[in-house]
């Protein structure tokens, strides 16, 4: 199952990359849009997870040259700034689904193959700082990297996300008791 991941955020992807090999998944991973049709060519994959935001671009061009060099395969968007408008243009352009970070690996999984409510792997969900801990660095991202914007965007003080920025939540495994 080879799967070409369409990442900027290179920490992110190297995450993403790494659930998904877990899973059983052959994984390349592509930060910038120009190497991603190369890519593709290449390694002709059946899967393909595409952050809609690429730098300073939109990765919404990539889809049709995708569609047409692999009309078989499984096209997602992941995004942090998810919209209606943006959903439906990415479908209307050839991609085969469309989903908001952060999220899990079982949906990731789900979507790619189209087993939505189907495939179940075991991993917990993010905790509430987890995912007030990505967001954070989604609207950072947005605002590339200055901190005052994000704080101000966030309605929180400057000093109060800099110590937010700086305790990244480890991810917990659940404790059973019995």
């Amino acid at each position: 199952m080879n799967l070409l991941i369409v990442e900027d955020d290179l920490a992110y992807g190297q995450t993403l990359c790494r659930r998904m090999r877990k899973q059983g998944f052959t994984v390349e991973l592509v930060t910038d849009a120009t190497d991603v049709l190369v890519a593709a060519r290449r390694i002709l994959p059946e899967y393909i997870l595409m952050d809609m935001k690429l730098n300073s671009q939109t990765s919404l061009p990539l889809i049709k040259p995708l569609r047409a060099l692999l009309p078989n395969s499984s096209i997602v968007l992941l995004t942090g700034f998810a919209s209606i408008a943006t959903a439906v243009e990415a479908i209307r352009l050839g991609a085969t689904d469309y989903l908001a970070k952060p999220t899990d690996t079982n949906t990731i999984i789900a979507t790619l193959t189209g087993q939505v409510g189907e495939v179940s792997i075991d991993e917990s969900p993010l905790s509430s700082e987890q995912l007030e801990w990505e967001h954070i660095n989604q609207v950072l991202k947005a605002n590339n990297g200055n901190v005052s914007e994000t704080a101000r965007q966030l309605g929180m003080h400057r000093r109060t996300l800099q110590r937010k920025l700086q305790k990244k939540p480890q991810l917990t495994k659940p404790v059973h008791y019995g």
